[in-house]
């Protein structure tokens, strides 16, 4: 067992991002200078989406597919931008560059409805724009997770149905995720996790969840979780490599008694999970071999999806 707290977020220390420049609204400027109001939507409502990405020798990894989650949450929400997949790139690029980044980086991208005229709910107010914010980070993961693991609680809250607040927006509204992490902590683990409405297992606060039972690797239906791209990257090398993998309703009775366990996240990758409610999964310390294996191919394909961006640029 594990006495260290953690979070599938942990990060080496780098004393570098003390000293990042950030973009905010057309312009890159230090740490230090990086705000927006508080009147922003953001900041007041929770009004707003994100994505994580992470630089691989130059190239945002699964760039396209983070795009697509990306622009599919603004139209759903009627949030307007005037710029391209291709402007998002660009800033990403400069910004990096700004901060001397190729590799090694993680960045958090966030689009708000922008500044209101008065701090009321109603999107109307929204009048002068949307935000969008930037933050690239020296990021790598902790190495004390990727090795022991982290504590999983199964937790009261749930990820909702589609009409409360669809899980499947990578929003700023994260108070769900908050507090089933907090009750986690509570309850004396790292993170929580959290069952769908109908007491399947789902997702993490932060993460998606995979089991491995007899050989099988396991996830959620899908239908309560944000659908993550490292998520779907690892059904898709499963798929791709004789390992059977099925999106399906399963109960705690079946996390418990599995093999091994892990989460998927652009951050992490795939980050092993030691124990659930106390009870250790598996006889390993630290990742198990399909975990293992797994990761191997991820990391592969983040080379070759790297490797093709590169030859798209010439």
């Amino acid at each position: 067992m594990i006495d260290q707290s953690h979070s599938t977020h942990d990060a080496e220390a780098d004393d570098r991002n003390e000293h990042i420049k950030i973009y905010v609204n057309g312009q890159i400027v230090p740490k230090a200078e990086a705000v927006v109001s508080v009147y922003d939507s953001g900041f007041m409502l929770g009004d707003g989406m994100w994505e994580g990405m992470r630089l691989y020798d130059g190239e945002w990894a699964f760039f396209d597919e983070h795009m697509d989650r990306l622009f599919n949450s603004l139209k759903s929400v009627s949030l307007e931008i005037d710029e391209t997949p291709a402007d998002i790139l660009r800033i990403l690029n400069d910004t990096a560059k700004a901060n001397g980044m190729t590799s090694d980086a993680h960045c958090r991208l966030m689009i708000t409805r922008g500044r209101k005229a008065k701090p009321f709910q109603h999107p109307a107010l929204s009048r002068f724009g949307p935000t969008i914010v930037a933050i690239i980070e020296h990021s790598k993961p902790a190495e004390s997770v990727q090795s022991d693991g982290i504590r999983l609680a199964t937790v009261p809250q749930v990820r909702g149905l589609p009409m409360s607040q669809d899980a499947k927006y990578n929003s700023h509204s994260k108070l769900n995720c908050v507090i089933a992490c907090l009750q986690a902590e509570q309850a004396g683990a790292d993170e929580g996790l959290m069952l769908d409405p109908h007491g399947f297992v789902n997702t993490t606060n932060a993460c998606n969840f995979f089991i491995v039972r007899r050989g099988e690797v396991w996830t959620s239906t899908g239908d309560y979780c944000m659908n993550g791209v490292t998520r779907q990257k690892v059904i898709d090398l499963c798929r791709n490599n004789g390992i059977i993998v099925k999106e399906k309703n399963y109960s705690l009775y079946e996390a418990y008694g599995a093999d091994e366990a892990f989460l998927t996240g652009t951050f992490g990758a795939q980050t092993p999970v030691a124990e659930i409610d106390g009870k250790a999964i598996g006889p390993h310390q630290g990742a198990g071999p399909m975990t293992l294996r797994i990761r191997e191919l991820y990391k592969q394909m983040v080379a070759e999806n790297v490797a093709q961006q590169q030859a798209t640029r010439g």
